[in-house]
């Protein structure tokens, strides 16, 4: 849970928007608007300008391609996937959307595959655990924090968009914004996309393979809506709504497919009492629904959460401090309990000048179905001088067992505990108005990770159960660097890590699945006030699919030369167009998966103001 971000984003003023745009504003990693320059954490916000190069696509094409981010998917746009963050697992990464908990609490994953892009307005990335004493559960490995469209609306404008793709892909929406000067900010938004896609799977996987192409279709919405009262007195609500069909291969079974309805809504009301002090109360619910008909299988799947939240200016620094209720509960015939509680209370202090840099969070969860966790964290950064600054920092993370972990008849534990990690984080950056650079190491060590054991009975090999026996080292370093000169915009990243298991039983020392060793992304790219292009290669080391890291599920480095770019035609039509993969490289994510070879997607949007 956590308060409502996306208010913090409507009410920042143009005055305290940072004029380097390399130096941009995050509410994710602090809870309160802060410079980028005066974070501790690692974050990356990835903004409406450059989501503009995803047309057509989803959440889940845009954070892969981040600086630390793995992921694997079983064939084409829409079907099952997951991403990796430093080493963690997608059950390890809290997701929110406009400040709202978004996932499967059956699976313990977010179906980013399903968000589309046009509904959102920016993401926002916090590296490391330091989100768990600030969000709760599920932060271990960082948070992702998406941001619909209409939080910040600054003038009355309509638009539609109609664009074309590989594979037979075709995407049409429309958006209204409406600000009037009595304080009232209205955004509306729709689309519709959908593609044959293509064939999921391989020959070689003979349990699922079908020689058929693999479509995927969605109806997607989006309205955001804020009240000026008064000068201290804000209050709004934001909604986000995804209804999509997706086809997959299960063997000789034709025309295999899923339906799923995901989504979020939260309303607020700020009140600024003083100047950098308010208190904000928030409702807000997720859904993630999916009905499987081949397997008469459904999942439907709520989270309720509200929250206060206290932010108070001192002489020195900020404190925010606040209570949170969570209710998460499943409608399924497949589990006995169907609902658990969460009460939570936090307290957080952020320092922010142009000397020093600190942060402090302490957090205490009481969950209904497994028991308390406390968790903090404590990080400081010094400036050398007004460009170099260097900091480190600890946290205490955790991840709340899945109800999957827990109550599945196919092996949950009801008695399973958290998993826990320590994580420490040290860093140098470096900034100038042309550039921004920055060198993280990280180190954490995780313990009771939830694992599936194998213990055969008679007649069955494959019985077993969750229990919590794993523990994993997970090291690496990142480095990443943005320059913009004049027009030219140019820099990439690069990420090491070993991400083991240290358990000391039979995959001890081996990696563990989908964390490549090495990762690393270049660009360089073309900006004027009409025209903005941007190339791309990145490169993916080889990686294991399995904990056992056998030669046959060794999944080879791959490296992906991707072009995007936006030209204004004149004042009111744009044109979009993205190539991906140009070189047509054969590659795969996961053993028996399909993925596109080179592939493209071009819109135009004709803009009413």
């Amino acid at each position: 849970m956590s308060a409502n971000a996306a208010a913090d984003v409507s009410v920042i003023s143009d005055s305290e928007l940072p004029q380097v745009e390399l130096d941009k504003i995050v509410v994710t990693a602090t809870r309160t608007p802060t410079k980028t320059s005066n974070v501790i954490a690692q974050t990356r916000v990835i903004d409406k300008e450059e989501l503009q190069r995803y047309q057509g696509q989803t959440a889940l094409e845009v954070i892969q391609r981040q600086p630390g981010i793995s992921y694997y998917g079983n064939g084409g746009m829409g079907t099952v996937s997951n991403i990796y963050m430093r080493g963690y697992d997608g059950k390890q990464i809290l997701v929110l959307i406009d400040g709202v908990r978004y996932s499967s609490i059956s699976t313990g994953t977010a179906a980013l595959n399903l968000l589309p892009t046009d509904q959102i307005d920016r993401i926002e990335i916090l590296y490391g655990a330091s989100g768990s004493s600030i969000y709760g559960a599920d932060a271990m490995g960082g948070v992702i924090q998406i941001f619909t469209k209409g939080s910040n609306v600054k003038k009355s404008n309509f638009s539609v968009t109609a664009g074309v793709g590989s594979n037979n892909q075709y995407l049409y929406g429309a958006s209204a914004q409406l600000a009037t000067d009595k304080g009232t900010a209205l955004s509306l938004s729709a689309s519709h996309n959908e593609t044959d896609g293509i064939n999921a799977t391989v020959p070689s996987n003979s349990f699922s393979y079908n020689k058929d192409d693999d479509g995927f279709e969605s109806d997607n919405f989006s309205i955001a809506l804020t009240q000026r009262i008064n000068e201290q007195l804000l209050a709004g609500a934001s909604a986000l709504y995804s209804k999509s069909t997706t086809e997959f291969d299960n063997g000789a079974a034709p025309n295999v497919y899923s339906d799923q309805e995901i989504g979020s809504a939260q309303a607020f009301v700020d009140w600024r009492y003083l100047p950098g002090s308010s208190v904000k109360l928030q409702y807000g619910h997720s859904i993630d629904k999916i009905d499987t008909e081949t397997y008469q299988s459904f999942y439907d799947t709520k989270q309720d959460q509200i929250s206060l939240v206290v932010q108070q200016q001192l002489a020195l620094g900020k404190g925010i401090y606040g209570v949170e209720y969570l209710n998460q509960s499943i409608d399924t015939s497949d589990f006995d309990v169907d609902d658990r509680d969460v009460t939570s209370a936090f307290l957080g202090y952020v320092l922010a000048n142009d000397k020093f840099d600190a942060q402090a969070n302490l957090r205490y969860d009481d969950n209904s179905q497994y028991g308390d966790e406390t968790t903090y964290n404590l990080g400081g950064a010094l400036h050398i001088n007004p460009n170099l600054r260097i900091g480190a920092s600890y946290a205490k993370g955790f991840r709340a067992p899945s109800f999957n972990d827990l109550y599945s008849p196919f092996g949950g534990n009801a008695d399973l505990k958290a998993e826990t990690s320590d994580n420490y984080e040290v860093f140098i950056k470096y900034d100038t108005p042309l550039q921004s650079t920055r060198l993280t190491g990280y180190r954490n060590n995780v313990e009771d990770l939830i694992t599936y054991v194998t213990k055969p009975v008679p007649g069955n090999p494959f019985a077993g159960g969750s229990e919590n026996v794993n523990e994993a080292k997970i090291e690496g370093v990142s480095l990443t660097s943005d320059w913009e000169l004049n027009s030219y915009l140019f820099g990439g990243s690069y990420d090491y890590q070993q991400a083991k298991d240290s358990s000391g039983g039979a995959n001890d020392d081996n990696f563990l699945a989908i964390r490549p060793e090495h990762k690393g992304l270049v660009y360089a790219g073309y900006r004027l006030p009409s025209l903005d292009i941007r190339a791309e290669y990145q490169y993916v080391g080889d990686y294991y699919s399995n904990p056992a890291n056998t030669d046959s599920q060794l999944v080879d480095s791959y490296g992906l030369f991707n072009i995007s770019g936006n030209y204004k035609l004149n004042s009111n039509l744009s044109l979009t167009a993205r190539l991906n993969n140009i070189t047509n490289e054969k590659y795969t994510t996961l053993p028996g998966y399909n993925t596109d070879g080179t592939n493209f997607f071009t819109s135009l949007t004709y803009n009413w103001f």
